[in-house]
């Protein structure tokens, strides 16, 4: 590969744009431009950080070595299809897709055209995350929080894919282990499809996950609890910090509060998926992950009960 990779971002929307910005900085990208089907969107980014507005993807299929996409979820098989059959690397938000069918045929569109393949699961890059995951050994029981206020960018998909799949992604990084069992149970509220879902899921290992997500709630939480044998990991996603407390042989508890240092997650997820594309790295979040987060939303999916015992 090339010094310098000539880069694009597809869809110029709320995280199209920061998209763009990182690339736009890096010195080993050539950022050719912005490509949004608004064509007042797609000029006012590529204004903003000199570079070309496109109308259409297919405009600069031929003209990139790699591609970011952040288009609604509905759109991400259909885009990134052609550019992945091409030998273009793409980098895709999360949820992969709206299905497994959709997302198998990602990975043999990737694997034909021997294309560098990343999905957006950004919380693999939070540094919280980055500095605890190598002491997480074997968990026994996992908490996790994931609420927030209602916005309409999300909405095409329900509760499960626009943020729970976060950590499910999260987990299955973790544990490695097969699921045994689901409980769920959803609420529809201010959309079509749920908005609020809690899973219960249980691994082969012995590990009991439970995990709540909604979009509809007066405050924000981006927690993960672990629990393993004498040590308890608290990571508080949004805050940046972390409490670890452990049982010494004495049976003393100690407790180390973690502030982390600020660290600019999306930078750091994008520098990799350059780094992969380069040659110079291995791809942290490949297809097959993304794969099998979409493949456990849609078990959850499947065992979900909605309101006076209804499944969806």
């Amino acid at each position: 590969m090339k010094e310098k990779i000539r880069a694009a971002v597809v869809g110029a929307g709320y995280l199209g744009r920061f998209h763009a910005q990182k690339f736009a900085v890096m010195e080993d990208v050539d950022f050719i431009g912005v490509v949004d089907t608004d064509s007042n969107r797609a000029k006012l980014v590529a204004d903003e950080l000199n570079t070309q507005a496109f109308n259409d993807y297919n405009e600069i299929i031929d003209r990139v070595d790699a591609v970011s996409i952040a288009v609604p979820t509905s759109l991400h098989a259909q885009v990134a299809k052609p550019f992945l059959e091409k030998g273009v690397a793409v980098m895709l938000e999360k949820p992969m897709c709206v299905s497994t069918a959709e997302a198998q045929k990602l990975i043999e569109a990737a694997s034909k055209g021997r294309a560098v393949f990343q999905v957006g699961h950004l919380e693999r890059f939070n540094p919280a995350f980055v500095q605890l995951k190598d002491s997480i050994t074997k968990p026994m029981f996992i908490e996790v929080h994931r609420i927030g206020t209602f916005k309409e960018r999300g909405t095409d998909v329900d509760v499960i894919l626009d943020l729970m799949i976060h950590d499910i992604d999260i987990i299955l990084s973790l544990l490695g282990s097969e699921i045994v069992s689901i409980e769920a149970v959803g609420v529809p509220v201010l959309t079509s499809t749920v908005d609020i879902a809690n899973a219960r899921l249980r691994f082969a290992s012995g590990c009991i996950a439970n995990v709540t997500a909604s979009r509809i709630s007066a405050d924000v939480m981006r927690k993960i609890r672990i629990f393993q044998k004498d040590t308890y990991i608290s990571i508080d996603f949004a805050k940046k910090i972390v409490d670890i407390f452990t049982l010494s042989e004495d049976k003393q508890i100690g407790h180390n509060r973690i502030q982390i240092s600020e660290t600019d997650a999306l930078e750091s997820e994008l520098r990799s998926f350059v780094d992969a594309v380069k040659g110079s790295s291995e791809v942290v979040v490949d297809g097959m992950a993304g794969l099998n987060a979409i493949r456990v939303a849609e078990m959850i999916k499947e065992n979900m009960l909605l309101p006076e015992g209804k499944s969806l």
